[in-house]
């Protein structure tokens, strides 16, 4: 292999002899031997066609061999698998997906495929045949082409990229891709640098004709699809077209534009190598001895593959880490959650204790201090749930452990709101603002002792005990102890505070009915507290509303509570006690 790099070090440096020919075949007509022009085979733009067995393939590992002979390294992108017969003459680099490959390579090694070629004189044979995925065969195409070309602006040094089944690529109807663009950018510029592509298809019809109509050298193998002859009568004529499909195997019309002689009928030579390519018959296959390159001249591509496999298994481990950090966020997630659900508990429990019936002081505060204990609890581990999930949260957006740490430090919502039911009922409106003050410097249990007492006072001055007639006025019947228990039941299930729902009470008994926007009018309430208190109210019977949606104390019902027997024992029961 060392032998044959300084030989074609050697041809391609030294200036090249722009007469230098290299001989294909002969001439149909005379049998006169066909050569052409090295320079331009390396430089130009060149298209081979022909059916299936007609001969195309041959041809180009014909001029390929020529090429090989005279020193001149080649790239040669094998769509299926039938260029490695080289190898049986020649040390070529065959790289590609399949084992029978010098070695496996992907779009990573582009760059270092198009310098062994170009820079160390290396011929290489691109194979995509044995990828799975289109794309990534597509991938590594187009990067070693790009990386090709762009060597070749600095090198400008005379190389072939011979690319087979090149309508894939470049197809004459829609849908080509950044491949195909590529190539048509090396076959339009790439002469000017000294790169040269030569496009081979069995389909001439489905091939861009730009790239065709631009070629500076075509061979016309044999053609009977009638699309595919039309494009023959198209381009060379009518006459060309018609013969296209007698043509024997191996003939073919050439086509050039350093020759003034017109098309000419050509019989190609047969190829010395191994045809790879050639249709299996019933004989045995032997596969032939082929010639194999240098451990050395791999090293660098078995480099990248390692490299490459470590990255791929650095990627497996941290998304395997990421998954289990994902698993873990969600885990805390329902942790969290389930905390903030007996949160919630807690802070209706406390909000029950606050405002309804309870049992004696020494009950109520030993209720009191157990919910003040499990708010603690749940206060602390709430902060940790949410240190963590910071911290995790912080890892899922980096990819990856021992990233910064946040300096930010936000406190969950959830926690705020174990703080407020441990301190107490969030003040209903701006009336209650003096609560809050005391409940924020006081103990909790002494806060909650103080409000019990201060609505006991109130409760007892409202309930009198004594019976209300039936001819009380509304405003008494209000006032009534088993009707201000009710009504101050509702209220707390509304949005209004106790000051509001007096008032809105008191506007009802004096100048009743009225519709929500009166009621707002005479009060400070909003109209969505007052909704709110008069729904609570309709559902305890104490108002009714009319067609016009104006809403008044419903006196029956307030009478139908006070003659209940059983509501006034309750309450002259509950009036003794809160009097003693």
């Amino acid at each position: 292999m060392q032998k044959l790099k300084e030989h074609l070090s050697i041809a391609v440096c030294k200036k090249m002899d722009n007469e230098q020919k290299l001989s294909v075949g002969h001439f149909v007509s005379d049998e006169s031997e066909v050569r052409i022009p090295v320079v331009e085979i390396l430089t130009g733009r060149g298209f081979v066609t022909g059916k299936s067995g007609s001969g195309k393939s041959n041809t180009a590992s014909v001029i390929v061999e020529q090429l090989l002979d005279a020193g001149y390294p080649v790239a040669i992108i094998d769509a299926d698998g039938e260029y490695y017969g080289l190898k049986e003459e020649f040390e070529l680099l065959h790289v590609g997906a399949d084992e029978e490959c010098d070695i496996q390579v992907g779009a990573e090694h582009a760059e270092k495929v198009a310098s062994l070629a170009l820079e160390q004189n290396v011929p290489v044979i691109v194979d995509v045949s044995g990828y799975l995925d289109d794309d990534e065969a597509d991938e590594l195409i187009r990067e070693t082409a790009r990386h090709l070309f762009a060597k070749e602006k600095k090198l400008k040094k005379p190389f072939l990229l011979v690319v087979e089944e090149c309508h894939e690529y470049i197809p004459e109807g829609g849908g080509m891709g950044e491949t195909g663009k590529m190539l048509i950018k090396v076959g339009k510029r790439g002469r000017k640098h000294g790169l040269g592509v030569m496009g081979i298809s069995q389909r001439p019809a489905d091939v861009k004709k730009d790239f065709i109509t631009q070629a500076n050298w075509l061979v016309w193998h044999r053609l009977t699809w009638e699309n595919d002859t039309k494009v023959v009568s198209r381009i060379v004529g009518d006459e060309y077209g018609e013969a296209v499909p007698d043509l024997n195997a191996g003939e073919g019309f050439v086509q050039t534009d350093w020759t003034d002689g017109g098309i000419r009928r050509v019989q190609f030579d047969r190829k010395r190598t191994f045809d790879a390519g050639a249709t299996p018959g019933l004989d045995d296959f032997e596969r032939p001895e082929l010639k194999s390159v240098s451990d050395a001249l791999m090293g660098d591509l078995e480099e990248i593959t390692e490299l490459q496999e470590q990255e791929h298994d650095r990627v497996a481990q941290l998304e395997s880490q990421l998954e289990r950090k994902q698993e873990r966020i969600a885990e805390l997630e329902n942790e969290l959650q389930t905390a903030r659900d007996v949160s919630a508990a807690a802070r209706k429990m406390a909000n029950a204790l606050a405002h309804g019936d309870v049992g004696g002081p020494e009950d109520f505060e030993r209720r009191l201090r157990e919910k003040n204990e499990r708010i603690r609890e749940l206060e602390s581990r709430v902060s940790e749930l949410a240190n963590d999930q910071t911290d995790l949260a912080s890892f899922e957006a980096s990819g990856e452990e021992g990233g910064d740490e946040t300096e930010e430090t936000v406190e969950p919502e959830d926690r705020r709101d174990a703080e407020e039911s441990a301190d107490g009922e969030a003040a209903d409106s701006e009336g209650e603002t003096e609560r809050e003050d005391v409940l924020e410097a006081e103990d909790p249990v002494e806060a909650y002792q103080r409000r019990l007492r201060r609505r006991g006072y109130e409760l007892g001055n409202a309930v009198s005990g004594e019976p209300i007639p039936e001819s009380a006025s509304l405003a008494e019947l209000a006032n009534a102890g088993p009707v201000v228990v009710r009504i101050a039941a509702a209220r707390r299930e509304s949005l209004c505070n106790e000051d509001h729902t007096w008032d809105i009470i008191a506007a009802l008994a004096s100048n009743g009915p009225m519709t929500v926007h009166d009621i707002a009018d005479e009060v400070t309430a909003s109209v969505e507290q007052i909704q709110s208190l008069l729904s609570e109210l309709k559902k305890r019977s104490f108002v009714a509303r009319d067609e016009a949606r104006r809403y008044a104390l419903d006196r029956e019902g307030m009478i139908s509570v006070v003659t209940d027997p059983d509501e006034r024992a309750q309450h002259s029961e509950l009036h003794a006690q809160w009097r003693d």
